[in-house]
C-alpha cells in the first residue's frame, strides 16, 4: 500500500483559517516543510491528518503522549473515515510499521535504542529536571529506519515538537536525516524562551514558520469561547517567610564578610589586570563584567582606582557603581572558576569561601545567586498557600455558577501519600499536589460540590456520578471493573483501572464530568494539560509551578475551546502567585507569572480597549509586595471574574479595534502610576517620556507642597517663617529633582530620540532583508508600520509577507534597539540638535545582517539613504572590542530604565 485509499475526506467543512493553509499548501510545501502555529481548539490534528492526505504518501505521525498519539487515530477514523474500527493498515508500533504509524516520542527513542517500555503514561511523580535523560547511543536506528524504509514513509508529521527531550531530538534528527522526507510541523507554543541553539535545533527539524493562527482570529469564528486569565496573589505561610528572611539574613552576613575579605582583596590587587591592565587588554575586553567586577568591589573597599581603568572604560568621568549582590555574583564567578588558574596560590581560600557559599545556600551546581536558592524558590512556588487560595477560588466560582460550574484544577504531582486506608484522614497538607487539594476542598465542602479526581493512577468520583460511569463504559463495551468507596469518606468512590479500561477511563471520566456528575475536576498536568478535550470546562485553575510557559500555554488552552450548542460560554484562568515582601521585585514565582504571560494574549484591563499579551495588560501594581496590597487585588479580580456577562461585549468591543494579531516592537514609555498624571499630553518622543515623568513627578510634588503649606499656615506668623517653609520645601524639591532634571537635560541634548527614527530604521532594514534574499515577498507589498500610543510608547512591525519575514524583522529590529552585548558590527547614528549640538549613538548590527561584511556595508548604506549620517565598526579586533565596551555604557538603550519589549497586540 503506497496511496491512501480513494474516497477519505473529511466530514465537516473547513475553517477560514485551515482552508487558508490547505490553499497555500503548495507553496509551503517547496522547502519540504510546513510549519504551522495554531493555539489549543483550531483543528490542528484535522489539519494535519489532512496535509497528509493531500501529500498522499505512506506517514509517521509523532505524538508526546499516548492520549494524543490514541487521539489522532481517533480523530482520522471518526472524522475522515467515518468508521469506529481501526483499519489494519494503521499501526501504534514502530516496530511493526505500516502505511501510517501513530506512536510517541518516548516509544520511537527507546525503540532506537533497543529499550522495551510498558506503555505508562505515569510521569508525573517524577520530580527531576524535564531535560535529564539516559544517554543513549541510537543502537537500534539501524533497524528502525529499514523497517520506515519497507514501508516507504516519505512524510512525518510531529505534533507539539517542543516537548522533545535532548536525546530524543538527537533520534529525531537522524531518521529524518535518514529519510529526507516532508515536515508536518504542528505546534500551539513555539519553544520562544529557549537558547538561540535549541531554537536553531527546533527550525531545523520544522522549518520556518509558514501559517499562525491567533487566538482572536478563533474567538472572532467561534471556535474559542471569550475569556479571561485571572491573577490571586497569596502571601507565604509564618514558616515559609520565616525560611526566606532566615535566607536573607544569612546572605546580608555572607554579603558582609565577604565584602571585606582581605584575601580575596588582596588576590585581586594582585592580579595581572589590576596590576597590569594595558597588557591584559585582549583579556579585559573579553570579559569585561569580571573586570568591572573587579574595579567595583576594590572601589567598595575604599581603594583608589587608578586613571588607566577609567581610560581603558572609556569615560574618564565614570561614577562607580555601589557594589551589590549582581556585582558579587560576578565577582566571585570570576573568582572561583571563570578564571581560577591565575589565582593558584590562593586555592585554599577559594575552597573555603566555595564551602562557604554552599553553607549559605548561595552556591549550587557551580551557580552562585544571592538573591534566591532552589529551597527558598520551591518554597514560593509550591508554597502551601495556594491550597487557600484555590479553596477560595472555587467556593467563588461555585457561588457564581452553581451547577453550571465545571472547574478543573491542574497540578504537577499526585501526592499519593496524602490517601491513606484509615477512616479518618486528618494528615496536615503541608505540599501542593492532587490529593491535597482534593483533601483541602473535601474536608470543607459546605456546599456539597460533587468533586472528582482523574490521574493516570487514581481516580475517584462523586458517588452520585458512579452510577453515569457505568453507563458510559456499559457503551464502551465494558462491563467489569472494580471499585471501592474511599475509607475515610463514604461520598467518594475510587475506580481501580483494569486491562479493559486501560485505554478509555480518560474519555470516560471526562464524560462524567461534561455531564455535570462531577462539578470540581483535580487532575495532573501531564495527563489533562495537552491534548485533553472537554469543552465544558468553563474555569481552570492552574496550581502548577513547574514547566516552562510552553506547558502553561498549553495547560491554559483546555479552558478556552468553545462548546456545541452553548455559544454563550465563557471561561475564567486562575493563575496564582506567592507574594515574597523581601524582594524589590515581588519574588521569583511573580517573575515567573510575569514571564508566562508573554505568550498569553487576552483583554485588557485598562482604559484603552485592546487584545494583547503581557501581564501589563491586567493593570497590576508592579511589583505586590504587601499582603493588604495582594487581598486588595484579589477583590478586584474577582469583581472582573463574576462579571461574565460583560466579557463577551469587551471582546466584541476590542476585536472591532483590529484584524490580525501583529508582532511588534514596542519602546515603553511611562510606569502605569505616572500615565494618570500626564495622559492628557501626547508624547512622541522617547527621551519625552523622560521629561514627562520628571513634570509629572514635579506636578505631584507640588501638590504635596501646597498641602504641607496649608498644613503648616497655621504656625505661620512671619514672613520670616514663610521663608523657612518655602525654603525647605525648595530644598527638598532640588535634592529629589537635581540629579532627574540633569539627567534628562543631558540625555537632551547627547542623543536624537529613537522613536524618531523608528521608521527609517525599519525601512533600512526590510532594504538590506531584500537585498540579502532573506525577504523574498514583493517590496510593493511591504509596509514598516510605527504607531504612538497615548503615553508616548512607539510601536513599529512589518505589514505584508510572511509570517517569518515578519519575525526576522522583529527580532532584528529588538537587536538594533536593545542594549549592546557582543556584536561582529557596530552603527554609529550621528545627527544635529538645532544644526549645531552634534548627538550619536550605538546600535548593534543584528546577527542576521552581521555575519557577512558585505551585508554589513550593504546596511550601512541603506541607513545613510533612509536614517542618515553613521559610521560601520568592526568589533572582532582589540580596538573592536574596546568600542563594544564604550558602546555599551554610552548607547541610549544603556541609560533608560526600560528596554524595547516584543509584543502581539491586535490591530
Amino acid at each position: 500500500m503506497i496511496r491512501y485509499p480513494e474516497g477519505i475526506a473529511f466530514k465537516y467543512p473547513w475553517r477560514k483559517y485551515q482552508q487558508r493553509v490547505l490553499d497555500d499548501l503548495q507553496s509551503h510545501l517547496s522547502d519540504k516543510h510546513l510549519h504551522v502555529v495554531a493555539p489549543p481548539g483550531s483543528g490542528k490534528t484535522v489539519l494535519g491528518l489532512e496535509v497528509a492526505i493531500r501529500i498522499n504518501k505512506p506517514t509517521l505521525i509523532l505524538a508526546p503522549t499516548l492520549a494524543i498519539r490514541n487521539q489522532w487515530i481517533q480523530r482520522f477514523c471518526d472524522l475522515f473515515l467515518q468508521t469506529d474500527e481501526m483499519p489494519d493498515w494503521i499501526s501504534r508500533d514502530i516496530r511493526a510499521p505500516c502505511f501510517m504509524t501513530v506512536v510517541t516520542y518516548q516509544g520511537l527513542h527507546a525503540a532506537c535504542n533497543n529499550i522495551r517500555m510498558q506503555e505508562s503514561e505515569l510521569e508525573e511523580e517524577e520530580e527531576t529536571d524535564e531535560n535529564d535523560t539516559t544517554r543513549t547511543h541510537n543502537t537500534n536506528l539501524e533497524a528502525i529506519v529499514r523497517g520506515l524504509k519497507a514501508q516507504k514513509i516519505q512524510t512525518i508529521v510531529v505534533d507539539e515538537a517542543h516537548h522533545l527531550k535532548n536525546e530524543w531530538w538527537q533520534t529525531l534528527i537522524k531518521i529524518k536525516e535518514s529519510l529526507n522526507p516532508i515536515i508536518v510541523g504542528l505546534t500551539a507554543t513555539p519553544p520562544y524562551d529557549v537558547t538561540a541553539t535549541e531554537w536553531q535545533r527546533y527550525i531545523a527539524l520544522n522549518g520556518p514558520v509558514d501559517a499562525e493562527i491567533a487566538i482572536p482570529e478563533l474567538v472572532v469564528e467561534g471556535d474559542l469561547c471569550v475569556h479571561q486569565d485571572m491573577v490571586h496573589f497569596s502571601a507565604a505561610t509564618a514558616q515559609e517567610n520565616e525560611r526566606i528572611v532566615s535566607f536573607r539574613q544569612k546572605i546580608e552576613k555572607l554579603f558582609q564578610e565577604i565584602k571585606g575579605d582581605e584575601a580575596l582583596k588582596n588576590a585581586l590587587m594582585n592580579h595581572p589586570i589590576w596590576v597590569n591592565p594595558n597588557e591584559n587588554l585582549e583579556w579585559i575586553y573579553g570579559n569585561i563584567s569580571c573586570y568591572t567586577a573587579c574595579l567595583v568591589y576594590l572601589h567598595a573597599n575604599a581603594i583608589k582606582i587608578p586613571k588607566i581603568h577609567f581610560e581603558i572604560m572609556g569615560d574618564k568621568d565614570l561614577e562607580v557603581p555601589k557594589l551589590n549582590y549582581t556585582w558579587i555574583e560576578n565577582l566571585l564567578d570570576f573568582y572561583l572558576y571563570r578564571d581560577r588558574g591565575r589565582f593558584k596560590s590562593v586555592e585554599e581560600h577559594q575552597a573555603q569561601l566555595e564551602s562557604k557559599l554552599r553553607t549559605y545556600g548561595a552556591l549550587e551546581k557551580r551557580q552562585i545567586n544571592f538573591t534566591y536558592n532552589r529551597e527558598v524558590m520551591k518554597g514560593l512556588t509550591s508554597s502551601i498557600s495556594k491550597l487557600d487560595a484555590i479553596k477560595d477560588i472555587v467556593d467563588f466560582e461555585y457561588q457564581q455558577m452553581g451547577k453550571e460550574l465545571r472547574l478543573v484544577v491542574l497540578s504537577d504531582y499526585i501526592r499519593k501519600e496524602y490517601f491513606i486506608s484509615e477512616r479518618e484522614n486528618q494528615l496536615p497538607l503541608n505540599k501542593l499536589g492532587v490529593i491535597p487539594i482534593f483533601e483541602k476542598l473535601r474536608r470543607e465542602n459546605s456546599s456539597g460540590m460533587k468533586i472528582g479526581v482523574l490521574t493516570g493512577s487514581l481516580i475517584i468520583i462523586y458517588k452520585t456520578a458512579y452510577s453515569a460511569f457505568e453507563q458510559h463504559a456499559t457503551r464502551a463495551g465494558i462491563r467489569h471493573f472494580d471499585s471501592f468507596v474511599v475509607p475515610f469518606d463514604e461520598n467518594y468512590i475510587v475506580i481501580q483501572q483494569n486491562e479493559h479500561l486501560k485505554n478509555v477511563i480518560i474519555h470516560l471520566v471526562t464524560e462524567v464530568f461534561q455531564s455535570g456528575d462531577i462539578e470540581v475536576l483535580i487532575g495532573t498536568k501531564s495527563l489533562l494539560g495537552e491534548g485533553w478535550d472537554a469543552p465544558a470546562i468553563n474555569a481552570l485553575v492552574l496550581a502548577s509551578f513547574v514547566g516552562s510557559f510552553v506547558s502553561s500555554n498549553q495547560m491554559r488552552g483546555r479552558a478556552i475551546r468553545s462548546q456545541i450548542h452553548n455559544p454563550s460560554k465563557t471561561s475564567n484562568i486562575w493563575h496564582l502567585v506567592t507574594i515574597d515582601p523581601t524582594s524589590s521585585t515581588g519574588g521569583v514565582d511573580f517573575e515567573l507569572m510575569k514571564r508566562r504571560f508573554k505568550s498569553f494574549v487576552g483583554i485588557s484591563f485598562q482604559e484603552e480597549k485592546g487584545i494583547e499579551n503581557g501581564v501589563g495588560r491586567l493593570n497590576l501594581p508592579l511589583p505586590i509586595l504587601e499582603k493588604e496590597q495582594a487581598i486588595e487585588k484579589n477583590q478586584e479580580m474577582f469583581a472582573y471574574a463574576a462579571d461574565r456577562n460583560n466579557l463577551k461585549h469587551k471582546w466584541e468591543e476590542a476585536l472591532e479595534t483590529g484584524v490580525s494579531l501583529v508582532e511588534e516592537i514596542k519602546i515603553p514609555s511611562l510606569t502605569a502610576k505616572e500615565r494618570k498624571v500626564t495622559k492628557s499630553v501626547y508624547f512622541t518622543k522617547t527621551i519625552a517620556n523622560f521629561l514627562a515623568t520628571l513634570v509629572s513627578g514635579m506636578l505631584g510634588f507640588g501638590f504635596d507642597a501646597l498641602k504641607l503649606l496649608y498644613k503648616e499656615s497655621r504656625n505661620i506668623k512671619t514672613a520670616r517663617d514663610l521663608y523657612l517653609v518655602l525654603t525647605v520645601i525648595g530644598l527638598v524639591g532640588m535634592i529629589v529633582f537635581g540629579r532627574q532634571t540633569y539627567k534628562t537635560f543631558r540625555l537632551y541634548l547627547k542623543y536624537r530620540d529613537i522613536g524618531k527614527d523608528m521608521h527609517k530604521i525599519g525601512n533600512a532594514l526590510v532594504q538590506t532583508f531584500i537585498d540579502a534574499q532573506l525577504i523574498r515577498t514583493a517590496p510593493s507589498e511591504l509596509k514598516v508600520v510605527t504607531k504612538t500610543d497615548l503615553w508616548g510608547a512607539v510601536f513599529c512591525h512589518l505589514d505584508g509577507g510572511t509570517t517569518f519575514e515578519k519575525s526576522i524583522f522583529i527580532q532584528a529590529l529588538q537587536e538594533i534597539i536593545a542594549p549592546i552585548e557582543s556584536p561582529r558590527y557596530l552603527i554609529v547614528r550621528k545627527s544635529l540638535l538645532l544644526f549645531f549640538v552634534k548627538q550619536k549613538d550605538y546600535h548593534a548590527v543584528p546577527e542576521l545582517i552581521g555575519k557577512n561584511k558585505n551585508l554589513a556595508l550593504r546596511f550601512k548604506k541603506n541607513w545613510k539613504a533612509n536614517v542618515g549620517r553613521c559610521d560601520l565598526l568592526f568589533t572582532r579586533s582589540l580596538e573592536g572590542r574596546k568600542l563594544v565596551l564604550q558602546s555599551r555604557m554610552l548607547a541610549l538603550s544603556a541609560q533608560l530604565d526600560e528596554h524595547a519589549v516584543h509584543v502581539n497586540k491586535w490591530r
